[in-house]
């Protein structure tokens, strides 16, 4: 029981269920109530084996992350460290294996045609990042941010992507199509955006064990400071862009969608901003990641208004 809970801490299981989550809603209260009976058959199996490539692919991020972290992990969470501790090295490494190959194997089976055989060599290239952020460019500035925010944004864009290609949304004029690349250009926009936060802030929290080991993150080159403003106005951004929704789809009367969007995203957002400059210790960051954690749940519950709307 012991081995089977380091693992699930590994593999970071509170992550994986925030992807499943993502992606479940999108494919049942946005792609679903768009399309209806015009759903293609077999679609519900597709979907499923890019799910699970999706978490076994994400999985295996995680835990080539710790394998190279050990020396950082001892200063930043001796606590909570896995690899060494209750896993051994050389386990870390079958894992991550084991997962990346059946990760990409499911890709594969998902799309038997092998007409959407760029998804593979996307899905491919996500393992590749993962694996050089682990070891490189994570300890780069801006570069690491970057990658994880853009892999947190394709495990909403790799849904649309099975679905349509980008001459389907633009090219034909079908209005649900059009739609469908509006939401996914919504929801995978704002997983970019929020990763980048939350990155920022947990670069501050660790900013301890990542000097002491040679990274050049934001608050070790830019200084504290300017990293805060940083992530200040990328979360003024995130609230802009939000609010401009809300007052958007006013004209359709979605009252329930505004008032959720108010009261769960914009103003934990503020929240966080004014929490962000007082902000000093470890446990400062610690505690406002947290938050931006929430919100990246509200964000991602908010497509359920869409089953209703759409």
């Amino acid at each position: 029981m012991r081995l089977i809970l380091a693992f699930l801490k590994l593999i970071r299981l509170p992550n994986l269920i925030f992807i499943a989550l993502g992606q479940l809603l999108f494919q049942f209260c946005i792609y679903y109530p768009l399309y209806g009976k015009s759903v293609p058959a077999g679609d519900t199996l597709m979907f499923i084996l890019l799910l699970f490539a999706s978490l076994f692919i994400a999985a295996a991020g995680y835990v080539i992350n710790d394998y190279f972290d050990i020396n950082i992990d001892e200063v930043n969470k001796p606590g909570q460290m896995v690899v060494d501790k209750l896993i051994h090295r050389r386990w870390a490494i079958a894992w991550h294996f084991m997962l990346s190959t059946s990760g990409l194997l499911m890709t594969f089976f998902a799309l038997p045609s092998f007409e959407k055989w760029y998804l593979v060599l996307a899905n491919l290239l996500c393992i590749l990042l993962l694996w050089f952020y682990s070891t490189d460019f994570k300890k780069s500035l801006l570069v690491g941010n970057v990658v994880i925010s853009l892999l947190t944004a394709w495990t909403i864009l790799i849904v649309f992507f099975s679905k349509l290609s980008l001459a389907d949304a633009f090219g034909n004029g079908v209005v649900n199509h059009t739609k469908f690349f509006r939401m996914a250009l919504l929801y995978g926009g704002f997983a970019f955006i929020i990763s980048l936060i939350r990155e920022a802030i947990k670069d501050m929290e660790d900013m301890t064990g990542d000097a002491r080991y040679g990274c050049r993150t934001m608050p070790i080159v830019w200084g504290m400071n300017a990293t805060k403003i940083y992530t200040a106005v990328w979360l003024v951004v995130l609230m802009a862009v939000v609010l401009l929704l809300q007052i958007y789809v006013l004209q359709f009367k979605w009252w329930a969608l505004v008032a959720y969007s108010v009261l769960l995203i914009i103003a934990p957002l503020i929240y966080i901003l004014a929490r962000l400059k007082s902000s000093r210790t470890s446990a400062d960051f610690h505690r406002l990641s947290r938050y931006t954690k929430a919100v990246m749940l509200t964000g991602i519950l908010s497509m359920v208004f869409f089953y209703f709307y759409l």
